[in-house]
């Protein structure tokens, strides 16, 4: 694995190799890697001929300044599992290599609804800080395609949204969730949770399979209302449980018993904020 630390260096290798016809995909991840995440190196090694990871903890998209203290830094750690991954280059820029002119957004990315909802109500600001990470590292990676974890479900549609609106020539690949045998997302916030909170973890997964198991057409508040609780009686202080429409993330009270939905939840046990989704009614 070849490691660059500066947007130069990794630019010019890239550039080399495309301009052969090598195909390259791109998996950027903020570190503190987990099984999930070599999942997405993986098939981006799978269905190109250069697999690139990017680490990069990114301060724009963290709403809460002590959020980004606390984020885990495991870069030792998560450069041999790569390495054991067969990744072929990683990607360690500083943050004065991403934001060269300083961090204050130079641009105002155009979201609509889908910044006022769920994780962009409660995080405001976050999904700004995100496309403007994600605009500047395909800027300077340039791949053809650009992996996402589906528990990210919301973020997975601004991504394809902001590119789309952008122009810019990659492919946006989602891919399932990873779980803890238990149902836990893996995340790398899991890593913060104590021993007694991480027992209480899998409970945001069966709330939302609560969901799955007992919808039918017709009016489908009453469940995402009825995880909530069990969420709160199981020690969650509870952002949101929504029921939304797969394809455009409008949040719906009633179904009409065809239209693909997700269930989406974000809870915290203590300070620690986990979120998670489940397709309901497709694969």
């Amino acid at each position: 694995m070849i490691i660059f630390k500066h947007p130069d260096d990794i630019r010019s290798f890239i550039l080399a190799k495309t301009n052969k016809g090598v195909s390259a995909g791109f998996v950027p991840t903020m570190g503190a890697l987990h099984s999930g995440h070599l999942g997405l190196v993986t098939r981006a090694k799978k269905e190109n001929q250069l697999s690139i990871c990017s680490i990069f903890v990114n301060p724009t998209q963290f709403n809460d300044p002590k959020d980004f203290e606390k984020y885990p830094t495991t870069i030792e750690k998560d450069i041999y599992l790569l390495e054991k991954a067969g990744c072929d280059v990683l990607f360690l820029p500083a943050v004065a290599d991403i934001y060269p002119n300083g961090i204050q957004p130079r641009r105002h990315y155009e979201l609509g609804y889908l910044e006022t909802i769920l994780e962009g109500k409660y995080r405001p600001g976050h999904f700004q800080g995100v496309c403007q990470v994600v605009n500047r590292l395909l800027d300077i990676v340039m791949p053809g395609s650009l992996y996402l974890g589906q528990k990210d479900f919301q973020q997975c549609m601004v991504l394809n949204k902001m590119i789309g609106t952008l122009g810019i020539s990659t492919e946006v690949i989602i891919c399932a969730t990873s779980r803890e045998p238990d149902g836990l997302a893996m995340s790398s916030r899991n890593l913060r949770l104590t021993e007694a909170e991480r027992k209480k973890a899998p409970g945001i997964y069966k709330a939302l399979l609560s969901i799955k198991d007992n919808i039918s057409a017709g009016n489908v508040e009453h469940l995402a209302h009825s995880a909530k609780k069990n969420l709160e009686a199981g020690g969650f202080k509870v952002d949101y449980v929504s029921i939304a429409t797969a394809e455009t993330l409008e949040i719906i009270q009633h179904w009409d018993g065809f239209t693909p939905l997700v269930a989406l939840a974000a809870a915290y046990l203590n300070e620690v904020r986990l979120i998670d989704n489940i397709l309901l009614n497709t694969d």
